[in-house]
């Protein structure tokens, strides 16, 4: 279907020919929260001025009317869009561009005070943990600009399908699945362009108009500008945004169950205006087996075994270094292995005192190093952020304003939680150059006559 006008994309209020949302409907999505229904909750047609400008498109498939929203995650007309729509009464239930997970981190506001920071390192989740407080410092820096909450139309559809009583459905796929899915498509000089472009989004100040925003939700300049990243860097597009889309699209269609009778009839999906159109393309395209399409773009395709491997074959080289220098001198091997340890012990306290560590931590990554760095299963970080960690053990508080701290390249030092994080990657960072260029020094002597 084509875009409609806000007033006309609206669905008609059901005057008894449509059944309203019973119990069992609240099944619709497991990780969604149950309500029931409220009957006295007042309806209200949405303010037309509220609408205006918005991005909305109704899709008609397997009897179920989709009214799509397309937000922008840091604009107040989107969220007052939102509230106005869900407060109409002319839905049955509201999906909103959400996992369990981000779910979870805005209605719950103790979430991060319940972060196991070893339990993070432990299970090697640090980068993924990072990765989610820069792109939230990043969002929150931009819409601090507007004094509107980062993905505030999200709060303000989970509040408004409470008040109303209509079940919620989280469509999204977890964060943590798409980023490894992206992580897995792209060849590795991205993968250091996309970490490069993170960290650089964090220290800039450039500001961001409100309109520039607001123009981001014109749907045929969205469909361009993606139409020319995905020429430009179609491998990052693929899992970041089309699988999204497939997915938000059979994850609608699960909750619409089996039956001839869908159990929610009108549906209002609040998505970002970046899957608008893609969402409506595979809604209205032939129906598929949802369960099937929801499990293969779940799976996270099997790395390379080289990236595994390398590290294995570099330190047997490096180990058959030292064994050549002791057969060859015992002197000669002493001193091949006091140079490894200076330099890798040098460059993780280098990299632990940048990051401000305590001078134990700093003292402890000089001489874990040399050691860590010889088994790939091991890590000086593992060493400073632990140690730092017990010498500098993180209040309530700094958990409470973790995210609002790290939205400042400052926050990185000063709030503690961020400050481990800190020291285990400028840590780690150290070891590896002190790595290679130890290593490059000690074949090059052995084997090189140097």
């Amino acid at each position: 279907m084509n875009d409609e006008s806000p007033a006309s994309a609206l669905p008609q209020r059901s005057t008894g020919a449509q059944p309203g949302p019973s119990a069992p409907q609240a099944q619709a999505d497991p990780s969604a929260p149950q309500v029931q229904p409220n009957v006295s909750a007042p309806q209200v047609r949405p303010d037309p001025s509220a609408l205006e400008g918005q991005p909305i498109r109704v899709v008609q498939a397997q009897g179920v009317r989709y009214t799509l929203l397309g937000t922008a995650h840091v604009s107040r007309s989107s969220a007052e869009a939102v509230r106005q729509l869900v407060a109409s009464g002319d839905f049955d239930a509201v999906a909103i561009e959400l996992d369990a997970g981000r779910h979870a981190a805005i209605t719950d506001p103790e979430r991060w005070a319940k972060l196991d920071l070893f339990k993070v390192m432990r299970e090697g989740k640090v980068g993924m943990v990072a990765a989610s407080l820069a792109l939230g410092a990043f969002q929150a820096r931009i819409a601090e600009q507007f004094g509107i909450e980062p993905g505030q139309e999200m709060r303000e559809a989970v509040s408004a399908a409470k008040s109303a009583g209509l079940p919620l459905l989280l469509i999204d796929r977890d964060i943590g699945v798409t980023l490894r899915r992206v992580y897995r498509n792209i060849p590795w000089w991205q993968r250091l362009s996309l970490v490069g472009g993170l960290g650089a989004s964090l220290l800039s100040n450039e500001k961001v108009s409100e309109a520039e925003i607001e123009r981001l939700k014109e749907g045929d300049l969205l469909e361009a500008t993606f139409g020319e990243f995905a020429a430009s860097s179609e491998r990052l597009y693929t899992p970041l945004i089309a699988e999204r889309d497939r997915y938000m699209a059979a994850k609608l269609q699960s909750a619409r169950g089996r039956g001839e009778t869908p159990r929610h009839a009108r549906v209002l999906v609040v998505i970002g205006a970046g899957h608008l159109a893609g969402l409506a393309s595979a809604l209205e395209g032939e129906p598929t087996d949802p369960q099937a399409t929801i499990t293969a773009l779940e799976r996270v395709p099997p790395g390379s075994p080289w990236p595994k491997l390398i590290p294995w074959l570099l330190v047997a080289f490096v180990v058959a270094g030292f064994v050549v220098g002791f057969l060859r001198n015992p002197n000669f091997g002493l001193q091949l292995l006091s140079e490894w340890s200076l330099i890798t012990g040098a460059l993780a306290a280098l990299g632990a005192a940048l990051a401000l560590a305590h001078p134990l931590t700093i003292l402890a990554s000089a001489l874990a190093a040399p050691v860590t760095t010889l088994h790939p299963l091991l890590g000086v970080g593992f060493v400073a952020a632990g140690l730092e960690l017990w010498l500098r053990r993180p209040s309530v508080g700094d958990f409470s304003t973790l995210r609002k701290d790290v939205a400042r390249p400052r926050g990185w030092w000063t709030n503690r939680v961020a400050h481990t994080l800190l020291v285990f990657f400028l840590s780690s960072l150290g070891a590896s150059v002190g790595f290679y260029l130890a290593g490059a020094r000690l074949l090059g002597r052995v084997f090189g006559g140097s």
